[in-house]
């Protein structure tokens, strides 16, 4: 399997990058302004990314919300009318959806427009839209892997993306100057950009964030169906683990629905691999190997540190992580960071999604 390749740039680099310079594009196309599609709207406005925007949604409220916002310039009901002469499409939908999406804008594509994604999944994203793209029509999937258990227009922000990866799977052979197009989007969003093969990132992120995002809905659920717990104890007595768990659970339902029913094989692989492990987990809890559980804890701490390195997650010492924490004031001269993207900071998840 191929090796994924690196844009080497740093979060500092990628904010130092964000002067406003002029537009990347002339019209951008949001199909689909939730969470993601939202907060991309934002980050492109307050960096001056396109000259318009216009966004795409089923619902005549959620058009209307996203005119009342200021996300968009125009919106429209059909991607056919939306894409219409775009230069960069956006896809910001459930995956399932797609495959009607790409047949359905595909004649209104011009030649040299770009078409990307924000899917979970990559390789289910390709087979879907590649179909229907014109000669001439450039596709660059792409996953911001960043996201909040919210949805909707409302809840998206501008600082979402920010020291977040953007993974993006290009086929081989993709125009150069597309993959690039889509690269500055993302690294002016604040994100740092990898390139990487579908396929790859499918398994890895069947690790990272499907296979938590699966645990999660099912330890949530067992909580709810014990009989012998009621479900005011259950709310009364979350410890850390089961809130951060419920978090999590409370992702779209329809968006995770379509991740794991379209990374079914990476994700059936490495949950078989989890059930191994639980079950070596169970016996030496019976027979009370305490080395073997001590050994295992020692390994994860070593995880966790190795993801605060990364940048990935923040490390909370004992007055940030108790219940007082939101109460406290940044440093003076410090400005101070919007609840919501303090949030974004913690999860890796698209809710990523």
């Amino acid at each position: 399997m191929p090796s994924s390749s690196r844009y080497e740039i740093s979060w500092a680099d990628a904010v130092a990058r964000k002067q406003k310079a002029k537009p990347i594009f002339d019209t951008v196309a949001l199909i689909g302004v939730g969470l993601i599609g939202s907060s991309l709207a934002r980050v492109m406005r307050r960096e001056e990314l396109a000259e318009r925007i216009v966004g795409c949604a089923r619902t005549r409220r959620t058009r209307s919300k996203c005119r009342e916002l200021g996300l968009v310039d125009a919106t429209f009901s059909s991607p056919r009318q939306a894409a219409k002469g775009a230069d960069l499409i956006i896809i910001c939908s459930p995956v399932s959806t797609y495959g009607g999406i790409g047949e359905a804008m595909a004649p209104s594509l011009k030649p040299g427009a770009i078409v990307t994604d924000v899917g979970s999944v990559k390789r289910a994203v390709i087979d879907a839209l590649a179909p229907h793209i014109p000669d001439g029509v450039h596709l660059v999937p792409g996953h911001p892997v960043a996201g909040t258990e919210h949805s909707g227009p409302e809840a998206g922000f501008a600082e979402l993306f920010e020291g977040r990866w953007s993974i993006l799977t290009p086929a081989e052979g993709t125009n150069p100057t597309a993959v690039r197009s889509v690269t500055e989007l993302w690294r002016r969003a604040g994100s740092r950009v990898e390139i990487m093969d579908a396929d790859h990132h499918d398994l890895v992120l069947a690790v990272t964030s499907h296979l938590p995002h699966l645990i999660a809905y099912n330890i949530v659920g067992t909580a709810a169906d014990l009989e012998s717990v009621t479900e005011s104890e259950v709310f009364k007595f979350s410890a850390g683990g089961f809130r951060d768990f419920t978090r999590i659970a409370a992702s779209d339902p329809v968006m995770w629905r379509d991740v794991f029913l379209n990374n079914r094989d990476a994700v059936l692989e490495m949950l078989g691999r989890f059930n191994e492990d639980l079950s070596a987990l169970q016996r030496a809890i019976r027979w009370g190997q305490g080395d073997a559980l001590e050994d295992l804890f020692a390994r994860t701490r070593a995880i966790r540190r190795g993801v605060i390195e990364a940048g990935q997650a923040e490390e909370l010492g004992a007055e940030e992580s108790s219940p007082k924490a939101g109460s406290r004031r940044p440093k003076k001269g410090r400005r101070a960071a919007p609840a919501k993207a303090a949030k974004a900071r913690q999860s890796t998840s698209r809710s990523g999604r």
